[in-house]
């Protein structure tokens, strides 16, 4: 009784330990973490909660949104994004960056007018004037 017991115990362990390591493998964070380490585009938002802030990841450069709804002609829409960088390592990011990042936010959210909190705010403005 006491072998059937112990084996019963293993296999729920078992079990357990497959279950937490599929999690692992599959949790969202740990997927944008190995985007930032490997300085790739990788985009985490819960599309269906409007007021939980996006994340994303460019160029090792972790990004945070704060997502406002509002109305357009024909419904409620998120129509404005702010956008600032959570670490201060922006080195080597340019104009063009931030144009590509701007682009990937549109495509999700469309009717949305992005704002850069500064010194990103200032980097567009002064590109966008020259051109």
């Amino acid at each position: 009784m006491f072998v059937i017991l112990i084996r019963f115990v293993i296999l729920l362990l078992i079990i357990f330990l497959l279950y937490r390591i599929f999690k692992y493998v599959l949790n969202p964070k740990r997927k944008l973490e190995l985007a930032q380490e490997k300085e790739e585009f990788y985009w985490l938002d819960d599309l269906a909660n409007v007021h939980k802030n996006f994340l994303l990841t460019y160029k090792g450069v972790l990004f945070e949104g704060e997502k406002y709804l509002g109305s357009t002609k024909k419904s409620f829409e998120v129509v404005s994004i702010f956008v600032w960088a959570k670490t201060d390592n922006l080195k080597g990011l340019t104009y063009t960056d931030f144009q590509y990042i701007e682009r990937r936010i549109n495509e999700v959210y469309p009717h949305a007018k992005i704002d850069w909190k500064s010194p990103i705010k200032e980097l567009i403005k002064e590109n966008s004037r020259e051109r």
